[in-house]
């Protein structure tokens, strides 16, 4: 029967005549080298040209990759090999090697030695820790020596192929052959090695277009493939697969059953003459070169024939044709199983298998072994691998009954088997492209999955998608349906079904039972391989990673460095074993308590999964807490979490105060502390909020706070803190809100804000003005003398400062004021500031006699002390509408604004700066203007009428040098 490979197209690369191909083999590199003389590597995943390499102006006729190294060797027409770094793409190195063209080179496996034959009839070994020192010179031929290789089972002999009609076999150490194969008629291109270990095989093409198969330990012909219909230019046999690959100038590449020698394949893609094919061990890939390209393809599937029993003790799997076995349970004592690292097996032979096998599956009971290939399948023992059943199929598959299985005939027949004994043939309605195992019996056809019951054959629902995979969960309640790109998670419902059928034909559609199937969700990731644990759908990926489903939910289990294939699941060592495509066992930890507590909470079984969380171990918790979040229990979330992130944000969402607050001193984050004063402000816990503004260091929201709260004492204690912490923009309106001038003013000065001072000073602390501008003038001085000579003291200059004994006069009237504080309930009483005139109130006090004021006492003191505070005001004891607060209330602070002192308005023709070089002189003050509002346009009038020559300057106190100046 045929093998049925599956032929892929993975690049097409168009160029110049391609000489010959190579392959990295840990990167995605092809490598290609042309007849006009450049080298190019083309990455096979992206589709794109990495790497191009402008060697020289004659043809490359050989090209090879030195992983080890990082190196590219070339060899050439002009009779030189050249080494290129293929990272920094730098000649290395180069030298002659030959008298004549360049046609191979190939590198030793192990050794630090490239081998190279020419058109000068020679074979050369060369050292490259010796620099290049060439320690070997191989005669014999009488022919150009067209291509060269090494034994993979013995690397210390090799063959080469020549057009004298010879392929000879050397050994290193010895310049003459040990012997040699004729049988060609015309010169032969190319050779290759067996890569297996059961034959002893040589393959050979020529000129007569004749495929030669070699044994060389009897140095016979034992196959001759006869077909193409031009000269072979290149064979290889697959390092992996069954098969021969043969190249011909004719522009085919054909593909041989390497045991049975029948043409499975011919491939013509249209490129004209081929000229190379390069395989590599651990890959499916073949790179072939043509006249106008490159070309790689996939041949077969990479997914090995594995597969592990029910009870997670043995796996089975096949390599090239013989069956082996890894007993997972005599593991050396004592060894630790680390999650990604490989597992040391013991690998046991089991025997030969008489087809090549493709695929290997147990049945559900572990007892029997099925092997599927080459159009055939092989019913086995599972303990010794003895015969039980054989047969002609396409396909094979496991019902979910131990006893039951199906084969797929065709594309036409699938025949139903119990106890080894054919039950039943059928042919299913829209044909049958593959078939599935299972609960349900699973056809897949062009229009869609048809599943039918295992018993009675009868159809229970037809499902428009063409799934790769079927998978289902033991219980049958669950499938789980994988196609290229995404996957579908249905309940099934089996008592639906039993009623549909009692109720007659009319209850079932042409399609089956409606109510047959529940889609649950889908999910766009392509499933590479996937298994059932419970409800639990576990499965690789695209990307490499083991993830699982449950309840719509994915949790990523790990990454994987490499493609790997899920084998199973043993629950009590909680671990999940994966092989890949080289056969090394690996395992993951994961939980069985984890997936049977999600399992249950999904069901809104909370009684089983209160039962399971306990034996959870505290390390997963916290996984078992995001999936509880993510299902809506976030109450439960919280109890189960052991990470105090996580924790404290659900306390946050959950408005959990006293855990928040808990998990924030643990962590003395000032994010936390935000975040939980946040919570608190909405939740009217001030106390708790100002306690977390306080450890958040926020002073903006403490301010806020206490100013919404109305808490002077609160604003008086911030002030006081922000001060100390240099947070000085908080301390000035904290200040400021209480009516604390002096301190504002002290702020100003610390901060060497002295220009601020001094205009904050005139504006609200008159009494202050000589102090601060005796401070500015010290300090402008030591930039520039003269300019702060120019700054005018109201002690010096008192005329130059019209209205500063009014100024004077209101603030002593509203000291008394400033030191009361009143409860923030009195704000809707308090007139504002822009309706009252406290200069005109304090000419009205002291024209009344409530006010009077002593000019001798302090009118330029440097300091004063304030009286104490009064705190206990309260609105009904006011007689009248207290004055306004020094400061315009804002409305987000209305709640709680403190009494400030009312604002004396300055005379706007106050000067603090008088001009250099002029001798002019200020007006005389005027008198103050009844209203506020009208002073600008007074002061534009004075200004017009004001005539200077009417100004008697002999009263002023100005010094001569600054006149002079």
């Amino acid at each position: 029967m045929p093998l049925r490979l599956d032929i892929k197209r993975k690049l097409t690369a168009r160029s110049d005549r391609v000489k010959c191909v190579d392959l990295h083999p840990t990167e995605p590199w092809m490598l290609a080298s042309l007849y006009n003389g450049n080298v190019h590597v083309w990455n096979h995943e992206s589709q794109q040209l990495v790497k191009s390499f402008e060697v020289c102006d004659v043809p490359v006729r050989a090209a090879v990759f030195v992983p080890r190294k990082n190196w590219i060797v070339t060899g050439s027409d002009d009779m030189q090999v050249r080494v290129f770094n293929y990272n920094t793409l730098e000649r290395t190195h180069a030298f002659e090697a030959h008298s004549d063209y360049v046609r191979c080179i190939i590198v030793h496996p192990v050794q630090p030695y490239i081998l190279t034959s020419s058109d000068d009839m020679l074979i050369k070994l060369w050292n490259w820790d010796k620099q290049w020192a060439c320690q070997q010179v191989f005669e014999g031929h009488t022919h150009y020596v067209m291509q060269i290789v090494v034994n993979p089972k013995d690397n210390n002999t090799f063959a080469s192929a020549s057009l004298d009609r010879t392929v000879k076999v050397w050994q290193l150490g010895s310049p003459t052959p040990n012997f040699t194969l004729e049988g060609h008629e015309k010169g032969v291109n190319c050779v290759d090695y067996y890569h297996g270990g059961d034959k002893p095989y040589l393959i050979s093409g020529a000129d007569d277009r004749m495929v030669k198969i070699w044994d060389y330990q009897n140095k016979t012909c034992v196959q001759t493939l006869e077909g193409h219909a031009q000269n072979i230019s290149a064979v290889s046999f697959h390092p992996e697969l069954p098969i021969v690959l043969t190249g011909s100038e004719d522009g085919t590449v054909r593909i041989w059953h390497s045991g049975t020698y029948r043409l499975e394949s011919s491939l013509n893609y249209g490129l004209e003459r081929v000229w190379t094919i390069c395989c590599m061990r651990g890959s499916n890939n073949v790179a072939l070169g043509y006249d106008e390209g490159s070309i790689m393809v996939k041949v077969g599937r990479e997914e090995p024939a594995i597969s592990m029993d029910v009870n997670g003790e043995k796996i089975v799997w096949a390599r090239h044709s013989e069956i082996q076995q890894v007993n997972l349970k005599a593991m050396p004592e004592g060894v630790e199983i680390k999650d990604g690292e490989r597992l040391p097996v013991a690998v046991k032979d089991m025997g030969s298998c008489e087809i090549y096998p493709q695929t290997i599956a147990h049945n559900p009971n572990g007892r029997f072994l099925v092997v599927c290939g080459d159009g055939e399948y092989i019913i086995h023992t599972s303990m010794v691998l003895r015969n039980k059943a054989f047969g002609s199929a396409q396909e094979f598959i496991w019902g979910q009954d131990s006893s039951e299985y199906a084969i797929r005939e065709g594309t036409s027949t699938v025949k139903v088997f119990k106890n080894f004994k054919e039950k039943k043939s059928f042919k299913p309605e829209f044909g049958a492209e593959s078939i599935f195992g299972g609960y349900l019996l699973g056809v897949c056809s062009l229009s869609g999955l048809a599943l039918y019951d295992w018993e009675t054959l009868e159809l229970v629902r037809r499902i428009e998608i063409q799934p790769k995979h079927v998978y289902w969960s033991e219980s049958g309640e669950l499938v789980a349906l994988a196609t290229d790109d995404s996957y579908f998670v249905l309940r099934y419902d089996a008592q639906a079904v039993l009623a549909a059928r009692d109720a007659g034909d009319d209850a079932v559609t042409p399609d089956g039972v409606e109510d047959a199937f529940e889609v649950l969700g889908e999910v766009h990731e392509t499933v590479k391989t996937g298994l059932w644990v419970g409800d639990c759908f576990i499965y690789t990926n695209s990307v490499n990673r083991i993830n699982y489903y449950v309840g719509g939910e994915i949790v990523t289990v790990s990454h994987l460095d490499r493609t790997m294939y899920l084998l199973g699941y043993v629950a009590k060592d909680n671990r999940l074993y994966l092989g890949d495509k080289e056969l090394n066992i690996v395992s993951y930890s994961l939980l069985l308590s984890v997936l049977e507590y999600q399992t249950a909470v999904m069901r809104s079984d909370f009684e089983t999964a209160d039962r399971v969380l306990p034996t959870v171990p505290a390390q997963y918790r916290t996984r078992v807490a995001h999936f509880l979040e993510k299902q809506g229990f976030k109450q439960q979330a919280l109890a189960v979490s052991t990470d105090a992130e996580h924790r404290f944000e659900l306390a946050l969402q959950l408005g959990e105060l006293a855990v928040a607050l808990g998990l924030a001193k643990e962590a003395a984050s000032q994010q936390k502390w935000r975040q939980l004063a946040e919570l608190a402000t909405a939740k009217g816990e001030l106390t708790l909020a100002q306690e977390c503004l306080h450890q958040a260091q926020d002073y903006g929201g403490l301010l806020l706070l206490a100013t919404s709260s109305g808490n002077a004492e609160m604003v008086q204690k911030l002030g006081e803190s922000a001060d100390a912490n240099g947070k000085n923009n908080v301390a000035f309106l904290s200040y400021m809100l209480l009516g604390d001038l002096e301190k504002c003013l002290d702020i100003l000065i610390t901060t060497d804000r002295l220009p601020e001072a001094a205009f904050f000073a005139r504006t609200y602390l008159p009494s202050h003005i000589s102090r601060v501008v005796g401070l500015w003038r010290e300090s402008l001085s030591k930039t520039s003398e003269k300019a702060g000579q120019s700054l005018a003291d109201p002690k010096e200059y008192d005329n130059l400062f019209p209205g500063l004994t009014d100024a004077l006069k209101t603030e002593k009237y509203l000291q008394p004021e400033r030191v009361r504080l009143l409860p923030a309930a009195a704000y809707p009483n308090i007139p504002a500031n822009h309706v009252r005139n406290p200069i005109e109130e304090m000419k009205a006090a002291e024209a009344s006699g409530r006010f009077s004021y002593d000019s001798s006492s302090n009118q330029y003191a440097d300091e004063f002390v304030l009286g104490e505070q009064v705190k206990d005001v309260s609105v009904p004891q006011l007689e009248s509408p207290p004055p306004a607060s020094l400061s315009e209330p804002a409305s987000s602070f209305s709640a709680s604004q403190t009494l400030q002192p009312p604002t004396p308005t300055p005379t706007p023709s106050a000067q603090l700066i008088r001009e250099e070089g002029k001798g002019g002189v200020a007006p005389k003050p005027q008198p103050a203007t009844p209203a506020p509002d009208d002073e600008d346009d007074d002061l534009d009038l004075e200004l017009e009428n004001m005539n200077l020559d009417d100004i008697d300057p002999s009263d002023l106190n100005l010094e001569e040098d600054l006149l002079t100046d």
